[in-house]
């Protein structure tokens, strides 16, 4: 790329990296005077053209220093066979297979200009076999329909899997029921008590895999006889984790079959929800069986854990659910305790034993990344405890789908997507077919002296790796150079955040380097590493000069080279992040005191001149991605329970660049017979009574008809041959709403409402408030919002005079 010209989308489409700036000041001083986070987000398993990303069927080579992986910026001397690392400058030798056959002319694919990311198949780790899915169904629906959805959706769901995946099968109530599906002739199942958490020696005496079948062999090997390998482990994989060719049936049938909870419960009290015990159950089995396999447990619940260990609610129907009150308050005794044991069970086989603490400790300290992810679908008119679960979803690399009932196609859809194959490519025959999920993925940065690692904000857990490029600036997870992300599929995204720690200015032409190294293991069972590196420029600050305020900024190649888009996303997520911590009201001055003073640093401006305040193109969105971002479900907690503003923060933490601004400033387009569909602007003047909108907020798809378009549409002119016109702008909202959901994860509620019914309040919420209740009505159209919000015209205001003063 030349120094200059940036283009954001090609960096992105070829690396799956978007950089807040591509070219960086070269002093620590400067990048903190820069104000917008210096950071990266990485998409790791992002499908990259084939024609730039070789899948490589040999193991890579690293240096002897620093373990970063030979790439195309490496200093080769051909003549002495030696290669130098840019990140450590450690020289280094070729393998004696690469000295050989190595020239000018004859490069390997790593050393290759156009090949920055490289993909290798590791040949030195034994192929895993393919996924295990392991289903967690809760029975104590009030509905019987509830659970009929429920068990179709699971039997389409088997139909999405290779033949060759392993299946378990779990239920819980007040009991946990572990069903062994090898058994053919009749449907056999274990109870356990749900009152109890089960570690997975306990599970294996309890399901009677206690070793009987090591004796066995044993006595065989005694006698002569040759016997496979077994052990507790064994016989759980062969009992009750099954091929789906080979239990489909067995599996439908119990679903078919699947009844409410038995156990009875008075007016006054909730269900017996043991959850925590299902949860613990089902990790524990697979730690024994499959510890370094891949797995998906996943877990569909119709409402909060009543019983047993994670409880977040007692059964007694007097006592609420935790508000945002309470825990501000601190006055929820069930929520850390739970927050503390769903947190735990992503490691089952750790220690908790108080006298074992050193060893924990050890364990702690060694912590890889997850093989067995946990996936969350919550279908509940209440709240389920998303918000105390979300620990484990987390540092497993999960998914979570919340909606209203198992009977609606946000969650029917997005069971569907969660088993979605890459398209079957001839030039791809790496991936084609396969499955697009990966497990067990952990992401490792390395960067050049220049500058360090300050953390990593997503669905990531510290690997406590601190290396030589750690800052003690930490944002996030930080304090290591490792993150394990568990599960992780073609959208995951990481936000890395860096602290430039050069004191000084750099020689001319001195490049930096990062680079992304991600080992997973691909749902084909074969364990994979990709290597994503980097090359851009530094920029020393020239001293200020006579003229306006901020003239020596106005030709930087750094206020040039601002992706405003990256930077409002890497900006969110730390605020976000803060919301963990710091009180809310918190987080919004923080907010608006990093954008006064990037707009102080890098707009053109007269001091205390408001008016001739200028933002460059490459600033000119990023004050109302900020504004919209105080207005949105991720800051303002206002009509959103602690289940589903978690949930909100989730998915706002692990999705893409796009996806993630369409979070934070939804799309509009608009509709009318006066020409084809437009981009509208998110206000209030956009709403129309002769136009239909289709607003985009990723969680919702809302199609908004006016009010004229409304009454026409209850009298039917759309039904006349003579109005066909008017049909067929009733049907293009909808089938561009069409397109958006079919290509989304988890799918969006979609809303068909009218102007001034009461779901157009869909809408209403996310418009800039350019007209109120309070404003003089001047009849050039629009419609009123009912809010003291200010309106970004006011918000701007306000943001000029601050930024100009002296």
């Amino acid at each position: 790329m030349q120094d200059g010209s940036w283009d954001a989308a090609a960096l992105e489409e070829v690396s799956g990296t978007r950089l807040s700036f591509q070219c960086w000041p070269s002093s620590r001083l400067e990048a903190t005077r820069c104000v917008a986070p210096i950071g990266a987000l990485y998409t790791p398993i992002k499908q990259l053209p084939t024609n730039t990303t070789p899948v490589l069927p040999y193991d890579p080579v690293r240096c002897t220093n620093c373990h970063a992986l030979l790439n195309p910026y490496c200093q080769v001397d051909f003549s002495s066979k030696l290669w130098t690392c840019p990140f450590c400058l450690t020289r280094n030798h070729f393998p004696p297979h690469y000295a050989e056959n190595i020239t000018e002319t004859n490069l390997p694919a790593e050393l290759v200009g156009s090949y920055t990311t490289c993909e290798y198949e590791l040949q030195t780790v034994p192929e895993q076999g393919p996924p295990c899915f392991v289903f967690v169904i809760d029975t104590c629906s009030n509905a019987k329909e509830e659970l009929s959805e429920l068990a179709d959706s699971l039997s389409q769901a088997l139909n999405l899997m290779p033949p060759d995946a392993l299946v378990g099968l779990i239920t819980y109530g007040t009991n946990v029921s572990v069903y062994e599906l090898a058994s053919e002739s009749i449907s056999k199942s274990y109870i356990l008590r749900g009152n109890k958490e089960y570690s997975p020696g306990r599970v294996g005496e309890l399901l009677g895999c206690s070793g009987q079948a090591q004796i066995q062999q044993q006595q065989q090997q005694q006698q002569g006889q040759q016997a496979p390998p077994a052990g507790p482990g064994q016989e759980v994989l062969e009992r009750f984790f099954v091929p789906v060719s080979e239990c489909s049936f067995v599996v439908e049938s119990i679903l078919e079959d699947l009844r409410k909870d038995p156990w009875p419960c008075s007016n006054d009290k909730r269900t017996a929800r043991a959850t925590g015990s299902a949860l613990s159950v089902a990790t524990s089995m697979l730690h024994m069986a499959i510890p370094r396999r891949g797995a998906r447990v996943m877990l569909f619940t119709g409402g909060p854990c009543t019983s047993g260990p994670g409880a977040v609610v007692s059964r007694l129907k007097e006592d609420d659910m935790r508000s945002h009150a309470d825990l501000a308050k601190k006055a929820e005794p069930l929520h850390q305790p739970a927050c503390d044991y769903y947190a735990s069970l992503a490691n089952p086989g750790a220690t908790k034993d108080k006298k074992n603490n050193k060893k924990s400790k050890q364990q702690q300290q060694q912590q890889t990344a997850a093989y067995h992810v946990v996936d969350i679908f919550a279908c509940s008119l209440d709240q389920v405890g998303l918000l105390e679960m979300s620990t484990l979803v987390e540092a497993t690399g999960g998914l979570m789908v919340l909606g209203d009932s198992f009977g609606q196609s946000v969650f029917k859809e997005s069971l569907r997507r969660v088993f979605n194959r890459y398209p079957e490519d001839a030039n791809d025959p790496h991936n084609g077919g396969k499955m697009s999920m990966v497990f067990g993925a952990s992401l490792e940065v390395f960067c050049s002296r220049e500058f360090k690692v300050s953390g990593a904000i997503g669905p990531v857990t510290s690997l406590n790796k601190r290396s030589t490029c750690v800052s003690d600036l930490e944002i996030g997870k930080g304090g290591t150079s490792a993150w394990g992300l568990g599960g992780a599929d073609p959208n995951t995204t990481i936000a890395v955040y860096f602290d430039v720690t050069n004191p000084s200015p750099l020689p001319e032409g001195k490049r930096r380097y990062i680079q992304f190294l991600t080992r997973y293991q691909h749902s084909s069972g074969r364990t994979r590493m990709r290597s994503t590196t980097l090359c851009g420029p530094w920029h020393n600050a020239t001293p200020p000069k006579d003229g306006p305020a901020n003239a020596g900024v106005m030709q930087s190649p750094v206020r040039a080279s601002f992706d405003q888009e990256a930077a409002a996303v890497l900006a969110a997520r730390m605020a976000v992040q803060q919301t963990e911590t710091d009180d809310v009201a918190d987080v919004l001055r923080w907010v608006d005191r990093s954008l006064i003073r990037l707009c102080a640093k890098f707009a053109e401006y007269n001091v205390d001149d408001p008016n001739s305040f200028r933002l460059s193109p490459e600033f000119s969105l990023y004050p109302q991605f900020m504004f919209h971002l105080r207005r949105s479900q991720f800051l303002q907690l206002f009509n959103s329970s602690p289940d589903e503003a978690n949930y909100y923060r989730y998915i706002l933490s692990r999705e893409n660049t796009t996806n993630s601004l369409v979070m934070i400033q939804p799309t509009l387009l608009s509709y009318s017979f006066n020409g084809p569909p437009q981009a509208a602007l998110l206000d209030s003047d956009s709403v129309r009574a002769d136009t239909i909108l289709l607003l985009d907020t990723f969680f919702h798809v809302v199609v908004f008809h006016g009010e004229t378009i409304a009454a026409w549409r209850e009298q039917g002119y759309h039904e006349q041959e003579e109005h066909a016109a008017f049909r067929a702008l009733l049907e293009a909202p909808q089938s561009d709403a069409q397109l958006i959901m079919d290509a989304r994860f988890p799918v969006p509620r979609y809303i068909v409402c009218d102007q001034h019914k009461s779901e157009a309040r869909f809408l209403m919420a996310k418009l800039n408030p350019s007209t109120t209740h309070n404003s003089n009505l001047d009849g050039s159209g629009g419609t009123q919002v009912n809010t003291d919000d200010v309106s970004l015209r006011v918000f701007m205001e306000h943001l000029m005079k601050l930024a100009v003063q002296q």
